[in-house]
């Protein structure tokens, strides 16, 4: 007896907010070039360092999903293709779309004195502007058999080959916003019991995948006939289907044109031409 394959996967983006973090503090750390000593990286908002110790602060205080980008829960079909081995058909997986989520970040800046922190904090903005994206690498999908594979069916690497057309990737952005007031500031720095510091708010996007899901095959879709449309009285109310009274359609009025009464026209019908009237004053 052969045992049954798991129809359900591992939720495919569940360490995307982490890896966000970790690509802000790699960023700024690899393109550091403002003194011989790179600052120190702290999330701990509270952290005063000794002596000259200049100091980046990043905190994620906040993820939100993007009403814009809202999608419905119903399953559709993975943008993974996996072939069968050997006379097996093409694996098909089906999945939730993704969770569009805008993940919020407060950086600050330390130094001794204050002309250092905002020549650091400047450095900060200029570099990050720099950051078109943030993390740009296929998308992973974890099958459910445990295998973690790219949209072509490979096994997954970072270094694929990104200009391969069939090969989807993974892109997020990252953008400067203006998400918290100087009160809000002040009160998210006396909650983490730390001294106001100048800061900057980013807002990084990210789309977040859940499990894939096996299918037999394909799907089937049924629609229904197209027929004429039947006619309907518009100067009487009609019921929509769900028991709202919807208005009838009225004649719109007839309306004059605007300016003085015309004189002296001629109006011609359509269904004969040659019969017309005279309007003379």
């Amino acid at each position: 007896m052969t045992e049954a394959l798991p129809r359900r996967g591992m939720m495919s983006g569940q360490n995307i907010i982490g890896e966000v973090t970790e690509s802000i503090h790699k960023f700024l750390i690899d393109n550091y070039d403002l003194t011989e000593r790179v600052p120190r990286f702290e999330e701990d908002l509270s952290f005063v360092p000794k002596d000259r110790e200049e100091v980046i602060y990043i905190y994620m205080y906040r993820a939100a999903q993007n009403p814009n980008l809202r999608n419905a829960k119903r399953y559709r079909q993975a943008p993974v293709f996996v072939k069968g081995k050997g006379e097996n058909p093409d694996e098909v997986y089906y999945h939730r779309p993704p969770l569009m989520m805008d993940l919020f970040y407060l950086i600050g800046v330390h130094s001794k004195f204050r002309s250092d922190a905002e020549r650091l904090l400047g450095w900060v903005m200029l570099a990050l502007n720099e950051a078109t994206h943030l993390v740009y690498r296929p998308r992973k999908f974890h099958l459910p058999d445990g295998r973690l594979v790219d949209s072509i069916g490979r096994d997954y690497s970072v270094e694929a080959d990104p200009s391969d057309d069939d090969l989807y990737m993974e892109k997020v952005s990252l953008a400067l916003c203006d998400d918290l007031t100087v009160g809000d500031a002040i009160n998210f720095f006396s909650i983490q019991e730390a001294p106001y510091r100048p800061f900057l708010t980013y807002r990084a996007r990210v789309a977040m995948d859940g499990p894939l899901v096996s299918g037999d095959g394909g799907t089937t879709i049924r629609m229904p006939r197209l027929g004429r449309r039947e006619t309907v009285d518009e100067s009487e109310p009609v019921t929509s289907r769900s028991g709202r009274m919807i208005a009838g359609k009225t004649e719109s009025p007839n309306r004059m044109a605007p300016g003085p009464e015309p004189k002296n026209f001629r109006k011609y019908s359509e269904d004969n031409p040659e019969q017309s009237t005279e309007n003379e004053d």
